[in-house]
């Protein structure tokens, strides 16, 4: 693998790939009179196509025009319709104390983003974001995007750079392009848009070039949209790797993959994906994204907000299955995050003092989890990180973070006896995770799916430490049918976007498709 290729030039594609412009009159050019410009003779007989055929004009201007239209073919696309997927996260033991410097643990979840990238033959020169979620659809020209700007040499990056900030000069460059989005949008959509818009453009100008071929990136998500579940960094993660396959400089993932390579790519992709989210969220942990990116979980904390956060891997991180339910209550993380600063204010102490357990509980958890006795599925194993859990909660209720709905979750799931109940997250409203009991009864999971929807919850059964991002190259996925004789069913746009909601999206193109790991997805995994 090479590391540095020098200027990301994407019109080496088609060499690469083995396609060439066979619109090229590859032997000389016929006039009308019948002569040529290159080879061919003064009667008329010139071989002017790709294959060598031969066509005798014999003076008929209007046949050998005919003949030449006919043999010409249309420009292919430089490479085939694929697909990127990445994981949503929770915070499983540790919110809010991490923001005073403490431990916390975040892993990965089994509700994903899907993005499918269609590229478009090289007389296209737009590209195209299309997020129904959001109801986002926009067409830019590429050779009229600010390209100047970003290939300057005192600005232009490489997809080997480390960029830790963004440049105020790039940013400024993109505004007129955003300046006139969605102008007849509520104004708290219209900037997601904006956003979702703006990281885009910041990572497509840097890492590609004007001759970048024309696309169209397609985005749906199973994962709840401003809910603490890192769904802006789900779609970062699959931006990243998209692109920075597509100027082929991912050569994975492939089974036999050493560890070290696939450990290289994955911090590529991270690294522009902590871009993305800069654009969108200014200063983020870059948490979410590095557990997207890798899958299982990490340790992370920030003593210093001056520097980056210490994150440790828990590759060893168990598949643990978990119920998660949105309270489909508005929160506001800083309003949450202000309510513990003040109380912290008030009572340093005894504040300082539940902080400290916090993280005790949460290093409590990293030791179950990572020792080599434990099991997924013994449910004594289970039952201690669930007393964990539940003392995590307890302390965040003690600061003041928690939610009648979030609390009500508690008692019907308890009421039930199906396993142990946290707030995720900020708190005030947005979700809750339950670690599951093995082997609870269906009818259990029913009465209780059946009151969380009388009340107007959301549930998602879930697992939590699978996976991180995923690509389905080329997009064709056997299901078990009849097709998979034929070597699978082909995603297309008009298939993805006309799947119908969650459930359609996961039996259309999810990694598991309730079924497990479907043949065709392939991960960057790394061992421990």
């Amino acid at each position: 693998m090479t590391e540095r290729l020098g200027p990301n030039r994407v019109d080496d594609l088609g060499k690469a790939n083995g396609h060439t412009n066979s619109n090229a009159n590859t032997n000389g050019t016929a006039n009308v009179n019948g002569t040529t410009n290159g080879t061919g003779s003064s009667s008329g007989t010139v071989n002017g196509n790709d294959n060598g055929a031969v066509s005798n004009a014999n003076g008929n201007d209007i046949k050998l025009a005919q003949r030449k239209k006919m043999d010409r073919k249309k420009s292919s696309p430089m490479m085939p319709t694929f697909m990127v997927s990445a994981p949503g996260k929770v915070i499983v033991t540790g919110e809010h104390a991490v923001v005073h410097g403490k431990a916390a643990i975040a892993a990965a979840i089994s509700l994903r983003s899907y993005l499918l990238v269609t590229t478009l033959s090289k007389s296209k020169r737009t590209v195209t974001l299309t997020f129904p979620d959001i109801e986002f659809n926009h067409v830019w020209n590429i050779d009229e995007l600010p390209w100047e700007k970003f290939s300057h040499p005192s600005k232009k990056k490489y997809y080997y750079d480390l960029v830790t900030a963004l440049d105020p000069d790039l940013v400024a460059a993109i505004q007129p392009l955003l300046a006139d989005l969605s102008r007849d949008k509520p104004s708290e959509l219209r900037k997601v848009h904006q956003n979702t818009a703006g990281s885009f453009l910041y990572m497509f100008l840097s890492l590609g070039s004007q001759s970048f071929p024309g696309c169209q990136y397609t985005l749906r998500s199973t994962i709840p949209i401003g809910a603490g579940l890192g769904s802006s960094a789900t779609i970062a993660v699959c931006m990243s790797a998209a692109l920075l396959l597509q100027l082929r400089t991912l050569s994975g993932p492939h089974p036999d993959q050493p560890s070290e390579e696939a450990r290289l790519q994955i911090e590529r992709i991270n690294r522009w994906a902590f871009v993305y989210e800069m654009f969108i969220h200014g200063n983020p942990s870059g948490v979410d994204n590095t557990v997207s990116t890798q899958g299982k979980a990490v340790m992370f904390q920030r003593t210093d907000y001056n520097k980056p956060p210490l994150v440790r891997p828990l590759m060893d991180f168990p598949t643990l299955p978990l119920l998660l339910v949105d309270t489909r209550t508005a929160k506001s993380t800083s309003a949450q995050l202000g309510k513990v600063s003040s109380l912290k204010e008030a009572h340093p102490k005894l504040v300082g003092c539940i902080l400290d357990a916090v993280d005790k509980v949460t290093r409590s958890a990293s030791e179950l989890l990572d020792a080599d006795d434990f099991d997924t599925e013994n449910e004594e194993c289970l039952r201690r990180v669930g007393e964990l859990m539940t003392i995590n909660h307890g302390l965040l209720v003690s600061l003041g973070v928690s939610h009648p709905r979030l609390e009500r979750v508690r008692e019907l799931v308890d009421h039930e006896g199906i396993g142990w109940t946290k707030l995720t997250g900020a708190g005030g409203g947005g979700c809750s995770i339950t670690l599951l009991r093995p082997g609870v009864p269906r009818e259990k999971l029913e009465r209780l799916e059946a009151r969380l929807d009388e009340e107007g919850y959301q549930k998602f059964e879930t697992t939590v430490g699978g996976d991180g991002v995923g690509v389905l190259w080329p997009a064709v996925l056997k299901n078990g049918m009849d097709e998979d004789e034929e070597g699978g069913m082909e995603i297309d746009l008009e298939k993805f976007l006309r799947a119908e909601g969650n459930e359609g999206v996961e039996r259309l193109v999810g990694v598991h498709g309730g079924v497990g790991e479907r043949e065709g997805w392939k991960f960057w995994r790394v061992a421990s």
